[in-house]
């Protein structure tokens, strides 16, 4: 299997099967957990109404994804001269290194799943330039990003081979706390298990990826060390170490433990979860209906809650639990 067909086999969102052939029988692709009493056939339209609903919000520009993270790059990087020289306070800097480093999740994530520009296009490079430059801030390399969320797509909440498993928490306060323990030098965190799943594929996608994870960290502790050894180590700490953390934190409480609590389902109506967050869809970078992501990764980020609302009826009939929103 070449690498690029092993990205796309983990990407499927099953749009171009016959909705009669996941309707049939007990399909594990269409898990419907309050109503077994729906024969094929009425499986089968909901299905179809659902994939038209869906596609409906697949497409249209999205050229505001590269230019935010070109912005945020050109920001962030301008936070470390300005500090340095004393024009910005370092509080002030803290702040807004804190939030691109949280938010480049949002473009890298969309170019995780090639949705800027579909294949076949001409500027489809714009996919990898902006996951790129969006995850510098956490220190993530977009080979790996990509490779790992494709893989938990394939394998959400399995204990094994989904290699988010490891925010898992019995609750907020425990999984932050197994967030922390998890970034320690011997941490057995995400990050490790991103390591062991690229390991595990031993694809020339995955040792490269390996590769490029291992320069982006000599390149990070060369950056420190070389500011603190000039006399800037706040400085560094302030807009590079503590905004890592603080993404990072954010990145997997909110992004990655709440929409998928308590990770026992691994079904596909199933796997995320449609929730009320506490501090708001937006903030919360559009996981409150995180399961429309998963069922239909190619709708851009921005389009999941009115994708949600418009398939809200169909996914009620099929027992999906909307009562949240």
């Amino acid at each position: 299997m070449t690498e690029d067909a092993t990205v796309r086999d983990f990407d499927l969102d099953t749009d171009d099967l016959d909705p009669r052939d996941l309707a049939a029988g007990d399909a594990p692709a269409i898990s419907l957990a309050a109503d077994d009493t729906l024969d094929s056939y009425t499986r089968a339209d909901l299905r179809k109404e659902e994939l038209e609903i869906a596609r409906g919000f697949e497409n249209g520009p999205l050229w505001f994804y590269p230019a935010w993270a070109v912005t945020a790059l050109v920001v962030w990087i301008s936070l470390f001269p300005l500090t340095m020289s004393g024009h910005l306070n370092l509080f002030v800097a803290c702040a807004i290194a804190s939030f691109i480093a949280a938010g480049g999740f949002v473009t890298g994530h969309e170019a995780y799943h090639d949705n800027m520009v579909r294949e076949g296009g001409k500027y489809r490079w714009l996919n990898d330039f902006t996951g790129t430059i969006s995850c510098i801030p956490i220190l993530l390399p977009y080979s790996v990003g990509k490779l790992t969320h494709i893989r938990h797509h394939r394998f959400t909440n399995h204990p094994e081979h989904d290699p988010d498993y490891e925010d898992w928490g019995n609750n907020f306060w425990h999984a932050a706390w197994r967030s922390w323990l998890g970034r320690q030098p011997r941490g057995a965190g995400s990050l490790a298990a991103y390591r062991r799943t690229l390991q595990a594929m031993d694809t020339p996608a995955s040792r490269k990826a390996l590769r490029e994870g291992a320069i982006f960290q000599l390149v990070y502790l060369g950056t420190l060390f070389t500011m603190a050894w000039s006399g800037y180590a706040l400085e560094a700490a302030m807009v590079w170490w503590i905004p890592r953390h603080v993404g990072l934190w954010f990145i997997r409480l909110s992004l990655s433990w709440a929409p998928h609590h308590p990770r026992k389902d691994q079904s596909r109506y199933g796997n995320a979860r449609i929730m009320k967050s506490p501090i708001g869809n937006f903030l919360a970078m559009g996981m409150e209906v995180h399961m429309i992501h998963h069922l239909y990764p190619k709708i851009p980020h921005h389009r999941t809650k009115p994708a949600y609302f418009a398939l809200k009826p169909v996914l009620e009939k099929r027992g999906v639990d909307c009562s949240a929103l």
